[in-house]
């Protein structure tokens, strides 16, 4: 109890943010069809997110180490707030998507900002509980926040307003901690071929889960509009999503704790492009789709961890942090290709075509794991599986020490 008290603060703070954040993608989606938008317009501004999200996460370590952590995060929480006030003053795709910039430097610098503080706080006795609490008051922000969307009447003040002030509401408890701030940690030098070198197949899975998500995401509540899921609907829909995904963890990590990552890889991918074939088969049923959410979920949420720990396998002690940056760098470039290729696809040719996509990327990383299975025997020493958030480059800081091998 002590433990949580000390991080409440930025536990508190965490919980707005992707309050607010989380629920952004899908109510831009969803307001973009009300306004009259493209399907590739939407696409757009899931990709803006995604390298506003990149930006942020160069630029936050070195904004950390001119004014403070305090003031870099109020600086990103301004963006963030700015962003989200601004929708409905300029209604056009271009706008928004300079304002899906501003969204995501402003998630990127304010994860930096918790992550570093918590990288000071926590300790090798207390490393484990402190990541397992922010994972989950993480995951449940963002959980809950895809159910507010379908509370939320898309392209009004009010709903924009709202998601406003819960980003800014996150500058309380972090800005009025008496806690002293940390020194500022050094920014990872950013490899993105390191992800490759040590472990191709890592690289090709990371690639392919930000395909996934970032297509998801962003042109789901698309898909959901045009299967005749009501609004409320899509955010149970992109709600079940994630929590499949969450409750696939310890599962997940059993399994590639114990076995060939590699044959867990192949698993996950194959498992992922049957639910995308299920969920295209069943459009027809809401219930259907539902519960394929959550398969699909449970299928594609752990990929990005699996891969991660299977490239710390063939990697050093003092490679590890640029490892998870650069690990990092290939979900982000997936994520921001990912939204305008689907969508395009999806104008082209129907909603399927969101799960087409995905499900061919997951076919490719079968294929690929299965080539690189022949290509050399598994790692001899094995790191802990870890669940590891894409939140922000000094997210290696944190699960380095839980990745020795024991």
């Amino acid at each position: 109890m002590r433990l949580l008290l000390s991080f409440a603060p930025l536990l508190a703070s965490v919980a707005l943010l992707q309050l607010s954040s989380g629920g952004l993608g899908p109510m831009d989606a969803l307001s973009g069809l009300t306004l009259g938008f493209s399907t590739g317009e939407i696409g757009l501004l899931g990709s803006a997110h995604f390298t506003g999200f990149f930006l942020g996460c160069w630029w936050a370590p070195r904004l950390m180490g001119s004014v403070g952590h305090a003031r870099a995060f109020a600086a990103f929480t301004a963006l963030g707030a700015i962003g989200l006030l601004a929708h409905m003053l300029l209604t056009t795709p271009w706008a928004w998507a300079g304002m899906r910039v501003a969204s995501g430097l402003c998630i990127a610098g304010c994860y930096t900002v918790i992550e570093a503080w918590l990288q000071a706080r926590v300790t090798n006795a207390t490393r484990g509980r402190a990541m397992g609490s922010y994972r989950l008051v993480d995951m449940g922000g963002s959980l809950l926040a895809q159910l507010l969307v379908g509370m939320l009447e898309p392209a009004t003040y009010a709903a924009y307003t709202l998601l406003a002030i819960l980003c800014c509401a996150a500058l309380l408890p972090l800005t009025l901690t008496t806690t002293a701030q940390p020194a500022t940690p050094a920014a990872p030098r950013l490899r993105p071929a390191l992800a490759f070198t040590r472990s191709p197949l890592a690289g090709a899975a990371v690639l392919a889960a930000g395909l996934t998500s970032g297509s998801f995401r962003t042109v789901g509540p698309v898909y959901g509009q045009a299967v005749g899921l009501a609004p409320e609907q899509i955010g149970l829909f992109l709600a079940i999503w994630i929590g499949g995904g969450a409750l696939a963890q310890w599962p997940a990590g059993w399994l590639a704790d114990r076995y060939d990552r590699r044959w867990v890889l192949i698993a996950l991918s194959i498992a992922s492009t049957l639910a995308c074939l299920a969920t295209i088969a069943t459009s027809g049923s809401t219930a259907a789709i539902l519960a394929t959410a959550a398969i699909f979920g449970a299928a594609s949420f752990p990929i990005y961890s699996v891969a991660a720990a299977h490239a710390h396998d063939w990697a050093s002690d003092d490679e590890r942090v640029e490892l998870s940056a650069a690990l990092m760098f290939a979900f982000a470039a997936g994520a921001i290709a990912a939204p305008l290729t689907a969508s395009w696809l999806m104008a082209a040719t129907g909603p399927a075509a969101l799960f087409w996509l995905i499900a061919a990327a997951h076919v490719a990383l079968a294929v690929i794991g299965t080539f690189r299975m022949r290509a050399r025997p598994t790692s001899a020493e094995r790191t802990p599986y870890v669940y590891a958030p894409r939140t922000s480059f000094l997210i290696g800081l944190l699960t380095g020490r839980q990745r020795k091998d024991p």
